[in-house]
């Protein structure tokens, strides 16, 4: 291997094959965890189909969960930075009819 192929000291040299390049769609995830790790699902539900499939599965430590946090939220602030507030339109509206009712 010459010298400049080989990895510099602290550097990871990370392969991407071309099937996990072209990536799954995921419109949910589902996560659960116990005190040793976290684990992630991604599933892909399509309207009027009430059964999916769990795509993948992630399984991290909790600090490993921790820091995917971190780096999820810094990249969202700069998207934003860059493209503007992204919207979420699955926020739920607050029901004007919650506890009991008074009387006059």
């Amino acid at each position: 291997m010459s010298e400049e192929k080989k990895p510099k000291q602290g550097q990871i040299n990370i392969e991407l094959d071309e099937a996990v390049a072209e990536g799954t769609y995921s419109n949910l995830a589902i996560i659960n965890h116990s005190v040793s790790e976290f684990v992630v699902d991604f599933v892909n539900i399509m309207p009027g189909k009430p059964k999916s499939k769990v795509k993948s599965r992630i399984i991290l430590t909790p600090q490993h969960a921790k820091r995917f946090l971190k780096a999820l939220a810094d990249n969202v602030e700069r998207f934003e930075k860059q493209h503007g507030e992204i919207k979420d339109y699955e926020k739920t509206p607050i029901p004007m009819n919650f506890g009991p009712t008074g009387q006059a």
